[in-house]
């Protein structure tokens, strides 16, 4: 399970900011987190902001960092690895982005992180805590070069390889050493998936609709959100669904069949074309980031997709939903704990900050008790991340 994240220097974020699904030592909806260990664990969490405030370049940082891991191995040595630092201070123009990400995994904590330009890789790091016990050192990368501890001294042989715009887990993924392999099987758990630009997606709902093991999860998903029709299924990479066509008495007559494509709404194209990821998020513990999860979706849709990861029954393997959303409407469903829902706002040199509702406090340092109007108190500013609208007479 992911634990947290931290980002700096990149894109909007200028500072290192670190978001997190460690439960905090609150009381409601018990049932949202998972026991890891010593460890309590979100299963979702919810970010509100502004346009333009950060959100949907938090997704791209955790995005990037996925993509660096798992590609790093794949580039030559002149390849640009489009690294974008925080433009707008001159402190930061010409300096290395920040990313580390802490999952729990196997009774284990891993910590990894790296330090990059466009150029090459600046520091890197590994840490392990074997039996959730005392965190030991497995290898520190700074410019000068890879240092390797007593209990990863098998890395030391593969120091060689290691190109400078390549990352040293990459490189030892590559060769097959056993932690490396943890690390890369941990990330490649994150599913980062868009909401508005989804059709990519697709494909993965086509092969799961193929696959005799996967196909009745997927029926249950989407007949669960009752989207007008009877019936679907896959004809030449298309699915066609069923509506039933009655005579002017109200007899039924027959079924008429619609491409999706073609006939449905778009919203039920995004559900089609997101489909397979989260039921596979649910049947085997992923990690599922959408940016604008509520994009074309009724309210009490998109509820029922966060409900099936807050039950047990349907998310027994504790996957895990990170979203952003506009949807005020979720934060007046009772659906969240104050740890998971969390905000982007810039300062007044275009800088994101990110914090969570369980860590905000008012103007007289009071924070925010459980028993609160979220929606109404984020709808009026109270926590910020809004946005402010210029009366005409300021234009």
């Amino acid at each position: 399970m992911l634990l947290e994240f931290t980002v700096g220097n990149f894109l909007s974020f200028k500072d290192k900011k670190t978001f997190s699904l460690e439960a905090g030592s609150i009381t409601e909806h018990k049932e949202n987190l998972v026991k890891e260990g010593k460890f309590k664990v979100l299963r979702s969490a919810v970010l509100y902001g502004a346009n333009s405030s950060g959100k949907s370049n938090f997704i791209k940082a955790l995005d990037f960092m996925v993509t660096t891991i798992k590609n790093s191995s794949k580039l030559n040595s002149t390849d640009i690895l489009n690294v974008k630092p925080f433009l707008l201070s001159t402190a930061t123009q010409n300096q290395p982005s920040f990313f580390e990400i802490i999952f729990l995994s196997e009774n284990k904590m891993i910590r990894y992180g790296f330090e990059i330009d466009n150029k090459k890789v600046h520091a890197e790091w590994l840490f392990i805590s074997n039996n959730l016990k005392k965190e030991e050192t497995y290898f520190i990368r700074t410019i000068d070069g890879i240092a390797v501890t007593e209990v990863f001294k098998e890395a030391s042989t593969i120091i060689p390889n290691t190109r400078d715009n390549a990352l040293f887990v990459s490189t030892l993924d590559q060769f097959n050493v056993e932690v490396a392999k943890q690390v890369m099987g941990n990330v490649s758990l994150i599913e980062v998936k868009s909401g508005i630009e989804h059709t990519n997606s697709a494909l993965m709902t086509n092969l799961l609709y193929q696959r005799e093991n996967h196909q009745d999860d997927l029926k249950k998903f989407i007949y669960r959100l009752n989207l007008g029709f009877t019936n679907f299924h896959l004809d030449e990479n298309e699915f066609k669904t069923f509506h039933k066509v009655y005579d002017n008495k109200g007899s039924l007559i027959s079924d008429f069949e619609f491409s999706l494509k073609e006939n449905e709404s778009s919203g039920t194209n995004k559900i089609f074309d997101l489909a397979g990821f989260i039921v596979l998020a649910l049947k085997f513990g992923l990690i599922v980031v959408i940016d604008e999860l509520d994009a074309k979706l009724h309210p009490i849709i998109t509820q029922e997709i966060i409900k099936l990861f807050h039950n047990s029954k349907t998310n027994p393997h504790n996957a895990q939903l990170i979203f952003t959303t506009h949807d005020t409407n979720l934060l007046g469903a009772n659906l969240f704990r104050r740890d998971q829902i969390w905000f982007t706002e810039k300062d007044d040199f275009e800088a994101t900050d990110l914090y969570s509702l369980l860590e905000f406090k008012d103007e007289n340092g009071k924070t925010v008790r459980k028993d609160r109007s979220f929606e109404a108190d984020y709808i009026r500013g109270r926590y910020g991340a809004i946005p402010y609208i210029s009366n005409f007479q300021e234009l």
